[in-house]
């Protein structure tokens, strides 16, 4: 009895067992099944959803810096070009502070380990962070070995201006994005800049770059920029600026040297300057260009134009006498002075001993907008056209028959303002008998035709006058070049000062052209209040129009048109 019991019993727990191993089988065949039939739905019905979530997570689009564009000289010189660099960041929230290559990163970054540190803590909730730009490819190599988790390096470009201070005004500079800040690298920024490209890379957990996928859009690179300045006369005409500013203790100086058959700059220096490849102590003031953005009266250098404005009306001719003395003139109860009594002078004359009461006696006798219209028509008064930032139209009023003290004054330049790069541009049509071409900072392959602004044969007559001031008796004597004939105009004017005029600051001022029998070159000098005994246009700007001159006229391959006699000509001539 017992027996039957036990094998009962044995029965039924083998039966439970049974059971529960099916329950258990059951269970594991329906668990593999779920899980079969979900890795089935997402490989089939959500394959995307989980690609899309995939490549969000781990790929990602990267900008490809295009390379901005080289800016050069009229002959190829590089006056701005882009070098390749680097730039390190962070992410803090993704960096790990632990690493023990963080102190070897604050060595190649140039920084102590703690400050790195403490920099890494403070901004632990950011995801971006820079650490150091524009560093060398070589150190940039070196920090991404080191496999810090967070720490990025890319690729960018750094601008570097070969000539440094010499053209720094004119070229102007980028900031630390590329972006152009100041002169030509501003007004050509767009085209300059170019577009970047982009590609796909992968990259792990940490945000390292693990792969690149493949290219979305190739950099486009910066379009090329050509000037028309001639880096030779360029570094000639900066280093004589330089001189007589110092020399003469003067505020500020600048010079322009234009081609006087195309209109092109050659050369448009200013001091005090700055090295663009290193600004970190610069002075703002040494920013401006100021052949272009400062405005001063160009005094007596006007009085050629005045000149030309007679001739134009056709009741004078460079024979036409006026009589200037008794060295002065009383006009609407103002009192305009010579130096001393000239007496009576033809128009050469006026030029030559730049008489005030000459000009002014002729500017009256005239139309009252005879001279006005032609010193706006040889673009006085307005914009040049150049394209520069910041570039300053002048001011030219426009004045009333009744209005003779104003209309006296300007025939001698005062009562009128212009930048030093106008001055230069109104004297083109002087060498160009009678044609202005409008003044470019671009090189030109087809110079434009120019727009007449004097009838034929009056420049030239005016051109043979101003040879006349750096002659023995002129006023502009230092401006003579050995082996060349030159002419000019100075012009030493009276700064404004309180609502009048300062006795003890001026301008001093020349403007010429050279060579007179074929006109090459314009060239225009401003020296701003200098200091000392010499002051005059004559002393202090001449000379430095003759030394700018002397040294283009050479670089350029001009051949002299002024041979000395040799002594056995002389022997014939007696």
């Amino acid at each position: 009895m017992s027996s039957r019991k036990n094998t009962r019993k044995d029965t039924d727990a083998h039966a439970a067992r049974s059971w529960r191993i099916w329950l258990v089988l059951s269970l594991l065949v329906l668990i593999v099944a779920a899980i079969t039939s979900k890795l089935f739905s997402l490989y089939v019905d959500d394959q995307d959803f989980l690609r899309s979530q995939g490549d969000a997570r781990a790929l990602r689009t990267m900008l490809i810096p295009a390379h901005r564009g080289v800016i050069t000289d009229r002959n190829g010189e590089p006056l701005a070009v882009s070098a390749p660099v680097a730039t390190v960041w962070a992410d803090p929230l993704r960096t790990d502070l632990q690493h023990a290559a963080l102190p070897r990163l604050a060595q190649l970054l140039g920084q102590r380990p703690q400050a790195l540190m403490a920099e890494l803590a403070a901004n632990h909730e950011r995801r971006f962070l820079y650490l150091k730009r524009q560093i060398t490819p070589e150190l940039a190599e070196s920090i991404e070995a080191l496999g810090v988790a967070g720490i990025h390096v890319d690729r960018e470009y750094k601008r570097y201006y070969p000539a440094g201070e010499v053209s720094t005004h004119l070229v102007g500079f980028t900031n630390v994005d590329g972006e152009g800040q100041e002169g030509l690298e501003l007004a050509y920024n767009h085209s300059l800049r170019g577009e970047p490209g982009r590609k796909l890379v992968l990259r792990d957990r940490v945000g390292r770059t693990v792969k690149h996928i493949r290219s979305l859009q190739d950099a486009n690179p910066g379009d090329d920029l050509q000037l028309s300045i001639d880096l030779r006369v360029q570094y000639m005409a900066y280093r004589e600026l330089k001189a007589a500013v110092e020399v003469h203790q003067a505020d500020s100086g600048s010079a322009v040297v234009l081609d006087a058959r195309t209109g092109e700059v050659l050369a448009l220096v200013n001091q005090p300057s700055y090295n663009p490849n290193d600004r970190s102590g610069l002075n703002t003031g040494a920013l401006r260009n100021r052949a272009l953005t400062d405005l001063f009266e160009p005094g007596s250098a006007i009085k050629p134009l005045t000149i030309s404005a007679a001739m134009m009306s056709g009741d004078y001719t460079r024979d036409s006498i006026i009589d200037t003395s008794p060295g002065y003139i009383r006009v609407a109860g103002a009192s305009i002075k010579d130096h001393r009594n000239y007496g009576e002078l033809d128009l050469t004359g006026i030029i030559t001993k730049s008489s005030n009461v000459g000009v002014t006696k002729l500017a009256l006798a005239m139309e009252p907008d005879a001279v006005r219209n032609l010193l706006h028509n040889v673009g006085l008064g307005q914009d040049t056209g150049t394209g520069f930032p910041g570039e300053r139209s002048g001011v030219l009023p426009y004045l009333k028959a009744r209005q003779h003290v104003e209309r006296a004054t300007m025939s001698y330049g005062y009562g009128l303002s212009s930048t030093l790069l106008q001055l230069a541009q109104s004297y083109l049509p002087l060498a160009a008998d009678g044609v202005l071409h409008p003044v470019t900072l671009l090189k030109q392959d087809q110079p434009s035709a120019g727009v007449r602004v004097m009838p034929p044969g009056i420049a030239p007559q005016v051109l043979e006058m101003l040879e006349t001031v750096v002659g023995p008796r002129g006023t502009g004597r230092r401006a003579a070049v050995e082996g060349y004939r030159v002419g000019g105009k100075t012009g030493t004017v009276h700064k404004a000062s309180g609502g009048g005029y300062a006795d003890d600051k001026y301008v001093s001022v020349f403007t010429g052209v050279a060579p007179i029998s074929k006109p090459r070159l314009v060239i225009a000098v401003m020296v701003d209040n200098p200091k000392g005994q010499e002051y005059y246009g004559g002393l202090v700007a001449a000379p430095v129009f003759s030394r700018i001159a002397a040294g283009s006229l050479r670089l350029l391959n001009v051949p002299p048109d002024r041979w000395p006699e040799t002594s056995s000509t002389q022997v014939a001539r007696k």
